[in-house]
């Protein structure tokens, strides 16, 4: 039985209003998402004077929601694309993580990991969206009957796949050899555009070339692809294909309501690699600018300025490197996760006898096995410790540790007693019984398990504060700054309304009534 939510939340579903149903001639031929990875808000205003184009149109013409946040963690990639278009936070959609330990399977899984279908394109793991466990704005539009098709493209697997949902037309991404990818989920074969596209070696015009002072090597160094990711010649690839798509998939030009969600994700791992404060930052905004405004264009040359609904967003944002933030007297550093869970260890064989007792690690969890002896061990093995005294030994440890802010076991964030602040609340919304680990951890902010670079997932500020823009016809929003709070998984309800379809199954989230007109 999965936990209550956040009761804020639900009552938060509640309206005081109920907006207009959209006609058959008003509703939009076209949804466009658009979603940057890594993408803190205070980017739209520190590059502010750096756009020209798309995040210009969006920020003069839209309606800005200046603060929207991820009420759920960790906020990491995956989350965050399943979050956008479901409403649902992990507790209700089943993606826990990028990655998180699968009981049933024994071993650490990705968020999209599916043996059971095939990768078209490049010899790879097979992705589907089987472990997303609701339904999504394109799923319900085409439960509906007013939809037409759904597609989902990015440079990773994940964020193709999870925002377009179980019953879309299709999800591509970029694999490791550079060269677009699917799965046997949504069709057995590739079409034959994207073969010929594939065909041209997408990436092979970059071999040695150089952005924003990012030398790449050549196209037969085996870390061409991985640099290349960190540079905005990957986002125009992204942007190539998704154009491509559109005329060969002929969207937006019919009474049926389309849905594409393009996800650029150089920016997340310019960050991972470099950090934000450094000059290649300005230069990734810059072309994000430039990307943005050449997909609205074309979308909205296809659907019509009347015809165009665009969704603009993160899927979560990012700390500061701790070396910067020591630079301006700020705190934070980095801890080496090994040392916890060498401590949770010796603490649990201290308390308990020898055992195997922790099995895994998924972003914020840390996995206990609920089995720890061996069965040749039978005779003389003490009794085994129930789950709820490990995690409590597990947890006492953690809280010792340097550095832990806070510490929260399966058994307290699975009470109905269970309540706190907004960190304990993103905590609970992000724990999914099935999926999420026997003890979660939360260090001091600025903290990153991380030996370089920086990174991402906590419930702070700094990774759960992202953009929030909506922008179409006045018959459809209402242009201009809302200062009111909001959460990204407002989105799918907002989106259903607008579309005159049900909401997804998952969803916690309220309608965004206020930029309705």
């Amino acid at each position: 039985m999965r936990p209550p939510l956040l009761p804020a939340l639900l009552l938060a579903t509640g309206l005081l209003s109920t907006p207009a149903v959209l006609g058959a001639d008003e509703r939009p031929r076209l949804v466009l998402t658009i979603v940057v990875d890594q993408m803190r808000y205070d980017y739209l205003s520190r590059f502010r004077e750096e756009f020209s184009t798309g995040l210009q149109r969006l920020l003069d013409e839209g309606a800005v929601f200046t603060n929207a946040h991820y009420e759920a963690a960790p906020t990491v990639t995956a989350v965050g694309h399943a979050t956008i278009l479901s409403g649902a936070p992990p507790a209700l959609s089943g993606i826990a993580g990028n990655a998180f330990f699968d009981r049933s399977a024994g071993r650490q899984v990705q968020s999209i990991t599916d043996p059971e279908v095939t990768a078209l394109g490049e010899d790879a793991t097979g992705a589907s969206p089987r472990r997303l466990a609701v339904s999504t704005v394109g799923d319900e539009l085409r439960l509906s009957g007013k939809g037409g098709k759904v597609f989902g493209v990015s440079m990773k697997d994940r964020s193709a796949i999870l925002p377009a949902g179980r019953a879309a037309d299709g999800a591509y991404w970029f694999g490791d050899k550079g060269t677009i990818v699917s799965s046997s989920w949504y069709f057995p074969a590739l079409p034959q555009w994207v073969l010929d596209y594939n065909a041209t070696r997408p990436t092979a015009r970059f071999s040695g070339t150089e952005w924003a002072g990012l030398q790449l090597p050549a196209l037969d160094d085996e870390n061409f692809h991985a640099r290349l990711d960190e540079t905005a010649l990957a986002d125009a690839l992204v942007l190539e294909f998704a154009l491509l798509l559109m005329e060969q998939e002929d969207l937006g030009t019919d009474a049926r309501t389309d849905l594409l969600s393009v996800s650029f994700s150089a920016t997340d791992e310019l960050g991972h690699s470099h950090g934000i404060d450094v000059p290649q930052t300005r230069a990734m905004m810059q072309s994000v600018d430039a990307h943005i405004g050449r997909l609205i264009d074309a979308a909205r040359q296809r659907a019509g300025r009347n015809g165009l609904l665009v969704v603009f967003t993160g899927d979560h944002g990012v700390a500061r490197r701790p070396e910067d933030n020591a630079a301006d007297g700020l705190p934070g550093g980095r801890y080496d996760a090994r040392d916890e869970r060498r401590a949770v260890e010796d603490a649990l064989d201290a308390a308990f006898g020898p055992g195997n007792y922790v099995i895994g690690f998924g972003e914020m969890s840390i996995y206990l096995n609920h089995a720890p002896y061996a069965d040749s061990d039978a005779a003389t093995r003490p009794a085994t410790p129930s789950r709820a005294a490990m995690e409590q030994v597990a947890a006492a440890t953690l809280r010792q540790m340097p550095n832990v802010a806070r510490v929260y076991t399966r058994s307290e964030l699975e009470s109905p007693l269970f309540a706190g602040d907004r960190i304990d609340q993103r905590v609970r919304n992000g724990f999914n019984t099935l999926n999420s680990g026997d003890v979660i951890v939360v260090h001091e902010p600025g903290w990153m398990n991380r030996p370089a670079g920086t990174t991402h997932g906590s419930p702070y500020n700094f990774d759960s504060h992202v953009p929030l823009i909506f922008w179409g016809h006045s018959s459809l929003i209402r242009p201009g700054r809302y200062p009111t709070q909001a959460a990204i998984h407002d989105i799918a309800p907002t989106l259903a309304t607008l579309l005159g379809i049900a909401t997804p199954s998952g969803s916690i989230g309220r309608v965004l009534q206020e930029m309705l007109p």
